[in-house]
C-alpha cells in the first residue's frame, strides 16, 4: 500500500528532493498535500504534477495567483491558515516538516498534536521548542523520524539498541565552504563564498550554518531531544569527506558508523519508508576505489558558534530559542550583505547575553524569546551603524 505524504516546504531544497524520492518510487509513495512559503510558480507546477488534495501558500498575498494557476486542477488551495491543515490532514500517513527556520515550528506542533509520523527536516523546531514538542509527542503518540543526515545516521545506528547502552554520540561536520580560509580573513568572506559548499546541495541558510558550524550546534540540541542523550555526551568532529554521517559509541567501547554518499535523498527516503527500506539507491559509494576517511577536532577559534550553541544547550529553557532566532536573523543580514561573516557569532553572543532564561517554557514563552532575540540583533546592528 502506498504511503501518503504531506510536504511542508515543498519548494525548498528538502521538499524538492523529497518529491524526487516520491517520483522515483511512485508505487511506494503518493502526495496528498504541498505547502510553500511564497514560490507560487514552482508550487503550482508541483501540484499539477502530483495532484495533491491541498496546496498551501503561506504568503496570503500570493493565494489568488496560486488559485489562478491551479484553476481546473481539482486541487484545493489555502493560505497561512492552511499550513496546519496540511500538517494534520487525515489522509497523510507521513508529514515531511521541511519549512526552514522558526516559521516551521507551529506546523510541526500541529502535526505532533495530531499524532502524525513526522519526517523532521526542520531542526529549529526541536532547538527552539524541544521540551514542548517532545512533551506533546508523548501525549499524542506522534513519531519523529529525523531527516538530517547526521540524526538519520544516529537513528539507524541505534536500531535494536537502548539509550542506556550509549556512551556517546558523534556528529560529523564537513567544515563548510570556508574551512581552509585563514581565520583572520574570515571577516572578509562574501555570501557567495560562504555558500560554495564543497559536498552538499542545501538551502542558503543551512549552508551558511555549515560554514559557521552553527548547524552542528543546533544538531547537538536536536540530538539531545531526539535520543535523550545529555549534551556533554554529544561530540562533533570535522570529517571533510562527508561519507560517515554520524557514529554511536556504546558502553563496551564498540562504535557503529553510518556511511553513504553525501546525498540528502537517502535520509529522506529512509524517513518516508521507515521501518522498511525502499529498494532505490542514490549515489552509491564505490568501495572498490581508494577511500580515505579523516576525522579532526573542530577549531573553536574558527567556529565560535559551536561553543555558543553548547552554552545554550546546557542552559536549556528558552536559551536555545534565543540562540536559534538570533542566528536566523544574523544569517539573513549576512546574506543581504549588511554584516560581516564573523558578525554572525558576535550577534548571537549579544542576544544570549541579554536573554533571561525561562525554564519549562510554554509556547508563548518560546514565541516571546524568539521575538526578543530578533529585536536584540536588530538593535545591536543599529548601534554599530550609529557608532
Amino acid at each position: 500500500m502506498q504511503r501518503r505524504i504531506s510536504i511542508l516546504g515543498s519548494t525548498g531544497s528538502i521538499g524538492r528532493q523529497a518529491l524526487e524520492v516520491i517520483e522515483a518510487s511512485a508505487d511506494e509513495f503518493s502526495v496528498v498535500a504541498l505547502a510553500a512559503c511564497s514560490n507560487v510558480e514552482l508550487l503550482a507546477e508541483q501540484a499539477w504534477r502530483h495532484r495533491p488534495k491541498l496546496a498551501v501558500v503561506a504568503d496570503g498575498s500570493r493565494l489568488a495567483a496560486l488559485q489562478e494557476k491551479l484553476k481546473g486542477s481539482g486541487v484545493e488551495t489555502a493560505a497561512q491558515e492552511g499550513l496546519e491543515g496540511a500538517a494534520c490532514l487525515p489522509e497523510a500517513d507521513v508529514v515531511v516538516a521541511a519549512i526552514s527556520g522558526a516559521a516551521g515550528l507551529l506546523p510541526v506542533i500541529a502535526a505532533v498534536r495530531a499524532g502524525k509520523v513526522i519526517a523532521l527536516a526542520n531542526k529549529e523546531a526541536l532547538v527552539a521548542a524541544g521540551e514542548l514538542v517532545t512533551r506533546e509527542a508523548e501525549k499524542s503518540g506522534a513519531r519523529l523520524i529525523p531527516v538530517d543526515s547526521e540524526h538519520s545516521a544516529i537513528f539507524q545506528c541505534l536500531q535494536g539498541h537502548s539509550g542506556e547502552s550509549v556512551r556517546r554520540l558523534v556528529l560529523t561536520a564537513s567544515g563548510g565552504a570556508l574551512r581552509d580560509w585563514p581565520v583572520e580573513e574570515l571577516c572578509g568572506a562574501s555570501p557567495e563564498q560562504a555558500l560554495a559548499h564543497p559536498n552538499w546541495r542545501m538551502g542558503p541558510k543551512v549552508t551558511i550554518d555549515s560554514a559557521t558550524l552553527m548547524n552542528k550546534g543546533l544538531e547537538i540540541i536536536e540530538a539531545r531531544w531526539l535520543f535523550g542523550i545529555d549534551v556533554d555526551r554529544i561530540e562533533v568532529v570535522i570529517h571533510r569527506q562527508s561519507i560517515v554521517h554520524a557514529m554511536v559509541q556504546f558502553l563496551d567501547g564498540c562504535i557503529l558508523a553510518q556511511m553513504s554518499s553525501p546525498d540528502m535523498r537517502l535520509p529522506i527516503q529512509y524517513a518516508l519508508g521507515y521501518p522498511r527500506r525502499v529498494e532505490r539507491m542514490w549515489g552509491e559509494l564505490d568501495l572498490s576505489s581508494a577511500l580515505t576517511l579523516i576525522f579532526e577536532p573542530p577549531d573553536e577559534t574558527r567556529y565560535p558558534c559551536l561553543a555558543l550553541a553548547r552554552e545554550a544547550a546546557r542552559m536549556m529553557g528558552t536559551a536555545p530559542t534565543t540562540l536559534n532566532a538570533a542566528n536566523e536573523q544574523a544569517v539573513e543580514l549576512f546574506l543581504k550583505g549588511k554584516i560581516a561573516f564573523t558578525d554572525i557569532a558576535r550577534l548571537v553572543e549579544v542576544a544570549l547575553g541579554r536573554h533571561r532564561v525561562v525554564r519549562d517554557p510554554a509556547l508563548e514563552d518560546i514565541q516571546r524569546a524568539d521575538e526578543e532575540a530578533r529585536i536584540a540583533v536588530a538593535e545591536e546592528v543599529k548601534s554599530w551603524i550609529h557608532s
